[in-house]
C-alpha cells in the first residue's frame, strides 16, 4: 500500500477534495500551501497537527472528520466554510472569525478561543464544555444539543441563540444576556444564571422550572 500523500508531495490547490492527507507541521506561508487564501477546498478525515495556518482564509471549504491538535489559527478568517464532525484539540483561534460557518459535531478541547468572532454559524451538536467564551457575541448562533456543561459564557451576549435541547450543567451565565434564545426547562435548572438579563418568557420558564406558581 502507498505511503499517505504527505505536503512534501501534494501542492494543495483550490476546487480540489483531499482525503487521509496529512498536514501536520504544514506552514501556512511554504509554497506547498497554495496560498494564505483557500477556496472551496475540502478536506476529508485529514491531520493538521501544529500545522502554523496563522492568519488563513478560507472561503466555502469543508473540513469532515479532521483532527486539529496544536494548530495556530490566530488570526484567521473564514466564511461559509464548515469544520463537522472535527476535532479541535489545543488549538489557538483567539482573533479568529467565522461568518456563516458550521461546527456541527465538532468537538473543542483546552483551545485559546478569545476573542472569537461568530456570526451567523451553526454549532448544533458541538462539544465545548469548559470552553471560555467570556463576553463573547454568540447572538443567534444555533446551538442545538450543544454539549456546553461547565462552560464559562459569563457576560456573553445570547440574544437570540437557540440553545434547545443544550446541555448546560454547570454553565457559567452569570450576567449573560439571554433576551430572546430558546433554553430548555432543564437548562435552566442546570445553568448558573445569577444576574443574567432574560425576558419576560424566559423569567416564567425559569420560575416554573424551579417550582414556582404564578398567580
Amino acid at each position: 500500500m502507498p505511503d499517505r500523500p504527505t505536503p512534501a508531495t501534494t501542492q494543495l490547490a483550490d476546487d480540489t477534495e483531499y482525503t487521509g492527507l496529512d498536514l501536520s507541521d504544514l506552514v501556512l506561508d511554504a509554497p506547498v500551501s497554495g496560498g494564505r487564501e483557500w477556496r472551496e477546498r475540502r478536506f476529508v478525515d485529514c491531520t493538521l497537527y501544529d500545522a502554523d495556518l496563522r492568519g488563513l482564509v478560507t472561503e466555502r471549504c469543508t473540513f469532515d472528520d479532521c483532527r486539529f491538535r496544536g494548530t495556530d489559527l490566530g488570526d484567521s478568517a473564514h466564511r461559509g466554510s464548515a469544520f463537522r464532525s472535527c476535532t479541535i484539540e489545543r488549538t489557538t483561534l483567539s482573533g479568529a472569525t467565522f461568518t456563516g460557518c458550521s461546527l456541527l459535531g465538532s468537538t473543542v478541547l483546552d483551545s485559546r478561543l478569545r476573542p472569537l468572532v461568530l456570526s451567523d454559524c451553526d454549532l448544533t451538536l458541538s462539544a465545548l464544555g469548559g470552553v471560555d467564551l467570556r463576553q463573547t457575541d454568540l447572538s443567534g448562533l444555533r446551538l442545538r444539543e450543544a454539549n456546553l456543561v461547565g462552560a464559562d459564557l459569563r457576560e456573553a451576549d445570547l440574544r437570540g441563540a437557540d440553545l434547545g435541547g443544550a446541555r448546560l450543567q454547570g454553565t457559567r451565565l452569570e450576567g449573560a444576556d439571554l433576551r430572546g434564545a430558546r433554553l430548555d426547562p432543564e437548562a435552566l435548572r442546570a445553568a448558573r444564571l445569577t444576574g443574567a438579563t432574560v425576558d419576560l418568557e424566559t423569567a416564567l420558564a425559569f420560575a416554573a422550572a424551579h417550582g414556582l406558581r404564578i398567580g
